[in-house]
């Protein structure tokens, strides 16, 4: 629906469409399973999914016109944009050169004021030890775990949010 204005008139946008034919299933693991078992079939599941079941996948033309294979590399350079502050962006249509082109972030969502509800400061404060680690240490995992590593940018952007959670007002990393 985003690139295709014949797409969103005929099939609208959303989560599940109105598919005019074929079988449906649910989540990546629904489509995974119904993909491998009929012949020329083809579906759409998240990366993990296809590697991790062995499926074989196709190049997708990105906005550049570049026929880019789904990888944890390409993955990661789809987010290899301009960045809004608050990481709210749509990465499918990547104007990234090498990005391949339906790619997404995974957000965390999180009160920034994190006094709420009895929460104590200790819990506040090893949320956010742990949400840095993730963008830092943990970073060098997505390759093993077949992820896609941050963009050097998501990295910075993610770095300003999680310093902006506060425990009465108070920032809880320098």
């Amino acid at each position: 629906s985003k690139t295709s204005p014949e797409w969103r008139a005929a099939m609208g946008r959303g989560t599940s469409l109105g598919w005019r034919t074929g079988i449906g299933a649910k989540g990546n693991e629904g489509v995974a399973g119904i993909v491998k078992q009929m012949p020329f079939s083809f579906g759409y599941v998240e990366l993990i999914y296809a590697l991790g079941n062995d499926m074989t996948f196709a190049a997708v033309r990105n906005k550049s016109g570049k026929y880019v294979e789904p990888t944890p590399e390409s993955v990661s350079l789809s987010a290899d944009v301009d960045l809004p502050a608050d990481t709210n962006i749509s990465l499918t249509d990547t104007p990234a050169a090498g990005g391949y082109p339906i790619s997404s972030f995974t957000w965390l969502i999180l009160y920034q004021e994190q006094n709420y509800g009895g929460r104590s400061q200790e819990k506040a404060e090893e949320l956010t030890k742990l949400l840095w680690w993730i963008i830092h240490e943990g970073q060098r995992y997505a390759h093993m775990l077949r992820y896609s590593p941050l963009s050097e940018g998501a990295v910075r952007k993610a770095e300003v949010l999680i310093k902006s959670i506060t425990y009465n007002r108070a920032q809880l990393l320098p």
